[in-house]
């Protein structure tokens, strides 16, 4: 069975077992987490929602929180003007543990 969850803006195919990372989420290391927002159960008899189906849960759990790599942003001008600027955008390690619906 599988799962399309919906959380940060952006939606994720999940199955039992998966490690994702997501935008940033509140919660220590080790600690449950649960996605209310599951847009599609698939499996033998797929279920859709409307946009959500309704009673429908992901679970999983948290294994860090940490940050992607730096991203460099430069922009160098004719005149001798340059800037570069860097970015390390937090995220969140989740395994999922359960599907329920």
């Amino acid at each position: 069975m599988y799962a399309v969850i919906r959380t940060g803006g952006k939606q994720y195919r999940v199955a039992e077992g998966d490690v994702l990372r997501v935008e940033k989420l509140a919660g220590d290391e080790g600690a449950e987490v649960k996605f209310d927002q599951v847009l599609m159960l698939g499996g033998d008899k797929p279920k859709v929602g409307q946009p959500v189906v309704a009673g429908a849960k992901v679970v999983g759990k948290i294994l860090r929180q940490s940050k992607h790599r730096r991203v460099l942003h430069f922009r160098k001008e004719k005149e001798g003007w340059k800037r570069a600027r860097g970015h390390r955008q937090p995220f969140t390690e989740v395994k999922v543990t359960s599907i329920s619906g």
